[in-house]
């Protein structure tokens, strides 16, 4: 399984992402590293689909339900539209229905 954080410089989410990322798959038993992947300009967010920092992919899947349709790619700080109102973060709900949906098993 591969989980990769594709984020940009500045971007004052991605880092605490990171931290509890790492937490849910060693609290989950998942052997996977977390792959941090830097986008630097706008053209490389075009060829990435990139929908804002933090972006979380589990095996190339955004975790975020409907993003697959989503065109608006760009260098911008991610919002994501949760139950709980706007958040900078994804919740880890999200995360955790893609590693599962991945067929993740654990150690």
């Amino acid at each position: 399984m591969t989980v990769e954080l594709l984020y940009f410089d500045g971007c004052p989410n991605y880092e605490p992402l990171l931290a509890q990322l790492r937490a849910l798959l060693a609290e989950r038993g998942i052997d996977a590293d977390v792959k941090l992947r830097r986008v630097e300009s706008a053209e490389e967010a075009q060829r990435e689909r990139f929908l804002g920092s933090p972006t979380v992919r589990v095996d190339g899947v955004d975790i975020e339900p409907g993003a697959g349709e989503r065109v608006d790619f760009g260098l911008k700080c991610r919002i994501y539209r949760t139950s709980q109102g706007l958040s900078g973060m994804p919740p880890l709900a999200w995360i955790e229905a893609t590693i599962g949906a991945a067929g993740a098993e654990p150690r």
